[in-house]
């Protein structure tokens, strides 16, 4: 049986980029690109109207910026996941990123066979950074106070924190996670929240990253 395609929506005000990935993903059976849009303005009726699996933002446009307009979709009650697909390396931008939640953060840079397994990676609830922006996750994890052994920084958290930890690390969504545990979709959004608070990270990616070190540091 075929697997349906990944639906996304791609907003990029540049014609060049935005028509290149458009045919780029047309060629792959497991994307379709279901609106391109160059001006932003149209976004929210747009992603009420298809309902995509994935959102793919630019970060700089002349009208807005991608967290700006992805913020206001929040405000809107959109709730579609999304992708930041970018020129930007800088850490300011990939720290306000994910403080959104975005599901990936993605540079332009990348090979196209790169970004488009990012892209099917990130519609199917895993998190995504390019791998050029790791390096500077894992700064930022340390600068924050986060460093040192990852390990012991998981010490402060009840086993059930850890066992949702490690659930992150795969990239599962809170649903997936509470019909893996039998437990309720309002109790692992508590418990999320708990783990974010006690170990001072802002997003699912910061926890993510940090329960993957943990492992590696293990396994040293």
């Amino acid at each position: 049986m075929s697997q349906d395609p990944v639906r996304i929506v791609l907003v990029d005000d540049h014609a060049l980029c935005r028509t290149g990935l458009t045919d780029l993903l047309h060629r792959r059976s497991s994307v379709q690109v279901v609106a391109a849009l160059g001006d932003p303005e149209q976004l929210a009726n747009v992603l009420r109207e298809h309902k995509p699996d994935l959102l793919v933002l630019d970060l700089r446009m002349p009208s807005t910026d991608g967290l700006t307009l992805l913020r206001r979709m929040r405000a809107e009650g959109i709730d579609t996941p999304a992708l930041i697909l970018t020129m930007s390396d800088a850490e300011a931008d990939l720290a306000a990123a994910l403080r959104i939640g975005v599901r990936g953060y993605l540079l332009k840079d990348m090979e196209p066979e790169e970004v488009i397994a990012a892209i099917e990676r990130a519609a199917r609830g895993e998190l995504t950074v390019s791998p050029a922006m790791t390096l500077k996750l894992a700064q930022m994890l340390q600068m924050g106070g986060k460093g040192g052994n990852p390990r012991g920084l998981l010490e402060s958290l009840t086993e059930r924190e850890r066992q949702i930890l490690e659930h992150l690390s795969r990239g599962e969504s809170n649903k997936a996670i509470a019909r893996a545990l039998d437990i309720s979709h309002d109790t692992v959004k508590l418990h999320v929240r708990h783990i974010l608070s006690k170990l001072n990270l802002s997003s699912r990616v910061e926890a993510a990253v940090l329960a993957v070190e943990a492992r590696a540091s293990g396994s040293r």
